[in-house]
């Protein structure tokens, strides 16, 4: 599966700026269709929702791309859940991407949202952008006991936390792709997870 987001700009150096114009959003789809060389976007997510455009305009409009067959699936991306609910009035919503990991979950109530209504949660920054592989840190000897890396032990702390859970660690390389997979082969126990959230937030 392929997915894509539209609905945030770049103005500068760490300055982004949410657009929800419904031709914006429009023109963007038919951008990444032509950039992925596709008829159809499998997952598309509205990167932000602009606080200048009504949700039902923004998404009104990826509603009728999605009846016409140029978007499969829909998702948004750093929402609460008042605002998932609002979305889902106009267009079905299947994933939610928000910033979470084991040093960072503070969309708790998000993740249970999606729990609660069957939605994908897609945990981005996962690891921290390596923060938690941090060499020295409590995770590190967590880590040695179970052999494996900080980030598999991240990962796998993910996958643990919830079944709606599909975290999108970045990689560069194959060899740090299979990595990342061996994480599904680490099972935690209700302790071992316990254990990994204390180190974080100790």
């Amino acid at each position: 599966m392929v997915a894509t987001k539209a609905g945030l700009t770049r103005q500068g150096p760490d300055q982004w700026l949410p657009v929800g114009r419904p031709g914006y959003l429009s023109q963007q789809v038919e951008r990444s269709l032509r950039f992925l060389k596709t008829d159809v976007i499998d997952l598309w997510q509205l990167h932000r929702i602009d606080p200048e455009v009504q949700v039902e305009e923004s998404l009104g409009v990826i509603a009728k791309l999605q009846q016409q067959g140029k978007i499969r699936h829909v998702g948004l991306s750093e929402v609460k859940p008042h605002q998932i609910e609002q979305a889902r009035k106009v267009v079905n919503i299947v994933s939610v991407q928000n910033l979470y990991n084991v040093g960072a979950r503070q969309h708790e109530d998000v993740l249970e949202y999606c729990e609660k209504h069957g939605l994908a949660f897609i945990p981005w920054y996962p690891v921290a952008a390596g923060k938690l592989a941090q060499p020295g840190g409590k995770l590190g000897v967590i880590a040695k006991r179970r052999g494996a890396t900080v980030a598999q032990l991240s990962i796998a702390w993910l996958l643990h936390r919830s079944p709606v859970m599909l975290p999108i660690p970045g990689t560069s390389s194959v060899a740090h792709l299979e990595e990342n997979l061996r994480s599904a082969d680490i099972l935690l126990s209700s302790a071992e997870s316990k254990e990994i959230e204390n180190a974080v937030g100790s």
